[in-house]
């Protein structure tokens, strides 16, 4: 393991998420959360801009118990692949609904996840009852407005009725479709369907970001710094899996300085790696899960019923080798790193907390996300010797075990 190091300099690559927002919706949250942290902590944290070129980023100061510590922060950004997923109609998000869903149920990949976590596979229901409540109401109205049109008119004036209901129909799953930034069922469903697409494969759009994010990483192991730190979230973390194993396999990885870490937050590992074609993510999970060549935590709560809690990536997937070593699996524990006031305040708000691991607590215990990417130990050295979570989750559950086609 490749982590007792005390750190000056750190790269952060940061993987985000299946979102279409520009980057810069990370820099503020980075910089207003570590504000508060560090208030609430009693560091000091400066950001300031990344010089021009390269991937999207910024620069981070540090000051920990008189250390200053200097981290450059890039995200790896597929937000444009995001946005290109989500450019379809109506219509065709009411076909990705029910081929998404046949996949998931066909594949058993459905039944096997309810035997996890219950949120999650709540939160892939969400928009499937959403966007099928949004169709009934739309087929209610038409009904009715053909209804009223045979009352109103004798004879052809159903035809009247069915017409201003079609128009009404269409103007309802329009105005549904609107305001998605206040429900997300859209969204959801878009996120569901492209990784299901391919029964679990990536897209070669996909793959070849993939393969430029490895090289940027590749890039700053060579660099001057004692900590390379990788950081997954939600979607982001499968991706970060397969970023990271094949360029250990490719030898890109220098032994001794710098570290390598990997940090997987909130992860949905099994709503891919449970799809009978997800060969490539099996087959990395495995391969990453025995690597000394890097340090690999992966931290998810209760709370966040969104991600998979402390359900070991790996080994719910069936693929845990003889000799795994990782990752440490533990608890970010909303509901006593945050004060009965604040956890309150967000318990209902499933999105929300579903980013809440970038964010500040109030009652901080041995997780804080502004420590690990600008403080000055390396990830390795912050938790070794630390336990894993005795609650976690770690029984084979998934159906399809292979890992080549």
């Amino acid at each position: 393991m490749k982590g007792d190091q005390d750190v000056a300099r750190r790269r952060v690559f940061y993987i985000p998420g299946y979102d279409p927002f520009h980057p810069r919706r990370y820099r503020e949250l980075y910089r207003k959360e570590a504000a508060e942290q560090a208030r609430i902590s009693g560091y000091t944290i400066e950001i300031k801009p990344k010089g021009a070129g390269g991937t999207y980023g910024w620069q981070v100061g540090g000051h920990f118990d008189g250390r200053h510590i200097q981290t450059q922060v890039d995200v790896l950004v597929w937000s444009d692949i995001v946005k290109g997923s989500m450019a379809t109609g109506i219509l065709a998000t009411y076909v990705q609904l029910i081929r998404t869903a046949w996949i998931y149920i066909a594949s058993g990949a459905l039944f096997r996840l309810m035997r996890l976590r219950k949120g999650p596979v709540i939160a892939a229901l969400y928009p499937v009852v959403f966007l099928l409540g949004q169709l009934g109401l739309a087929l209610l109205l038409l009904r009715g407005m053909t209804a009223l049109g045979a009352m109103v008119v004798p004879g052809w004036g159903w035809i009247l009725g069915l017409g201003a209901g079609l128009v009404g129909a269409v103007a309802l799953l329009r105005w549904f479709r609107r305001i998605d930034n206040k429900i997300y069922a859209y969204y959801l469903m878009h996120d569901y369907a492209y990784s299901a697409q391919l029964h679990g494969m990536n897209p070669p759009q996909l793959e070849a970001r993939m393969e430029a994010f490895g090289q940027a990483i590749s890039d700053a192991l060579t660099a001057d710094v004692e900590e390379v730190l990788v950081v997954g979230h939600s979607s982001g973390v499968h991706l970060g899996v397969s970023v990271l194993a094949d360029l250990i396999r490719a030898g890109k990885v220098p032994a001794g300085r710098p570290a390598l870490s990997f940090l997987s937050l909130g992860q949905v590992v099994p709503m891919v790696s449970f799809l009978p074609k997800a060969h490539r993510l099996r087959a990395d999970l495995a391969y990453l899960s025995a690597s000394d060549a890097l340090t690999w935590v992966d931290v998810t709560a209760p709370g966040d019923g969104c991600a998979f809690a402390l359900c070991d990536p790996v080994s719910v997937s069936g693929v845990a080798p003889a000799g795994k070593r990782w990752p440490l699996v533990f608890s970010a524990a909303f509901t006593q790193t945050l004060s009965p006031a604040r956890w309150q305040a967000l318990r209902w708000r499933f999105f929300r907390l579903h980013f809440q691991y970038l964010c500040a607590f109030d009652r901080p215990r041995d997780y804080d996300y502004f420590q690990i990417t600008a403080g000055a130990q390396t990830l390795g050295a912050r938790y070794a010797g630390r336990p894993a979570s005795a609650s976690r989750i770690e029984r084979a559950v998934n159906k399809h075990i292979s890992v080549v086609p």
